[in-house]
């Protein structure tokens, strides 16, 4: 796993020397809404609304084509009841890897793989991270719309792969609808 995440950190950073001149970067932020599905009952299908915020290197491979890495922090959770304290906060540092084709000159479908880090695992300030893998890998699927300013709006679900329960035998994913703005220098 390291191996793999190395290969593709040097071939980024080898591909995007190359082409440095061509290469725009940004920043983005927005809502995320969060869910979990899989064997635990308990938990409610109400999405858990949190924020998304990081920055973004969109590399172009041809006219229609880029490649987009971002490094962003995703608060996701899930909700265990009604209330507010029954929020369990799920925090990760995600490293999306996206493929991007423009259908149109600012308009672009985007799809690629995720690896999320898990920071931090709080309900009331109680920490539950032990319950929690450190790990997260997801698939992304999305829509963007560029301006020629710089400004930039996306959609994008990411759909969790992996079980992110470390103990039990329950087995939960994550879901998390995510709604950006970003801007390219």
């Amino acid at each position: 796993m390291k191996k793999t995440l190395l290969v593709m950190a040097i071939s980024f950073l080898g591909f995007a020397k190359v082409n440095a001149q061509d290469v725009n970067f940004g920043v983005k932020g927005g809502l995320n809404f969060a869910s979990i599905t899989g064997d635990n009952t308990s938990i409610k299908d109400d999405p858990v609304t949190a924020f998304n915020l990081g920055v973004m290197a969109e590399i172009p491979i041809s006219e229609e084509f880029s490649f987009q890495p971002e490094i962003l922090y995703s608060g996701q959770g899930y909700s265990t009841g009604s209330g507010d304290d029954d929020l369990v906060a799920l925090n990760y540092f995600d490293v999306p890897f996206m493929a991007k084709y423009y259908v149109t000159k600012k308009f672009s479908v985007e799809a690629g793989p995720q690896i999320g880090f898990l920071l931090s695992a709080k309900e009331d300030d109680v920490d539950y991270k032990d319950l929690f893998k450190t790990t997260n890998f997801a698939a992304n699927l999305g829509i963007g719309y560029k301006l020629d300013s710089g400004l930039n709006f996306g959609a994008r679900y990411n759909l969790g792969l992996s079980n992110i329960n470390d103990v039990g035998s329950s087995k939960n994913r994550t879901g998390v609808l995510q709604l950006t703005a970003g801007y390219f220098f």
